[in-house]
């Protein structure tokens, strides 16, 4: 007969009892269907670690809900200030992992990974962190990354008093700001493939948010961004340049699709 250690019996208890708490702390915790696809019973013990070592004190209403997760507002005290956070869950059990695979193929920071749904959103999750990582190290207007545990990401939060930034596609803008935004979002590709040496795969007035005074754009969802050794990653970036251009020729603010291509491409080659 195996020894009873009631030790453990009272940690996993511990445990199981701020699952609960954790529970019952969820706002919208009416919609049972969201409980079921994001909240199950790992991904609440993974916010109570992060939660036991102070990366969040308090987790919050929805802040989006998109195809493979779901954003909360979350807080966090340290040294009697309170930090606005994003936690960011990526469901295992709906995401399109198959899409997935496209963007983690071919990058050499994930080329040991299992191809099981669970390994490959985790892996996911890791890359996202390490791709908001690199933005930040590059100086680019991201959210900067705190911490990744399981298929958690949390990070900056941009926005003020719960209400994050509206995206780039919510605003109508004047010709002059067109031009004014197109001009920074341009920017934005140049210096993520020059010196973060990434694109981000996924660019267009969804992912783009615009702080509401000074009109300055935050660039999101990073998950899917490539390494510039990765063999679609001209290809992601000449969609994501389209995207752009697209967006602001409504406003006659005009990009010159080619152009713009062969000015990143050539930015890399310059700074080696």
């Amino acid at each position: 007969m195996t020894d009873f250690d009631p030790a453990i019996y009272k940690k996993v208890y511990k445990i199981d009892k701020k699952v609960d708490d954790f529970r019952k702390r969820i706002k919208d915790s009416e919609d049972l269907k969201l409980k079921d696809e994001v909240f199950d019973t790992s991904t609440l013990k993974a916010l109570y670690k992060l939660s036991s070592k102070g990366y969040l004190d308090a987790l919050g209403g929805t802040v989006s809900t998109g195809k493979e997760a779901n954003i909360f507002h979350a807080l966090r005290v340290q040294d009697n200030e309170t930090q606005e956070l994003a936690i960011k869950i990526y469901r295992i059990n709906n995401s399109n992992f198959k899409a997935m695979q496209e963007y983690l193929i071919g990058d050499v920071r994930f080329r040991n990974i299992r191809h099981t749904k669970k390994d490959i959103v985790l892996a996911w999750t890791r890359k996202e962190f390490r791709n908001l990582s690199r933005a930040i190290e590059s100086g680019l207007n991201v959210p900067k990354p705190i911490i990744t545990e399981r298929n958690i990401l949390i990070m900056e939060f941009k926005g003020t008093d719960n209400i994050s930034y509206p995206q780039l596609r919510e605003f109508k803008l004047t010709k002059d700001q067109a031009i004014q935004i197109c001009s920074e979002v341009k920017d934005f590709m140049l210096r993520l493939f020059r010196d973060a040496e990434l694109v981000h795969g996924d660019l267009s007035e969804y992912n783009i948010l615009l702080e509401p005074e000074s009109l300055t754009p935050v660039f999101i969802d990073m998950g899917q961004s490539v390494t510039l050794d990765h063999l679609n990653a001209r290809d992601f970036l000449l969609r994501d340049i389209t995207n752009v251009a697209n967006f602001f020729a409504k406003y006659g603010a005009e990009m010159d699709i080619d152009n713009t291509m062969e000015k990143i491409v050539k930015s890399r080659v310059d700074h080696q």
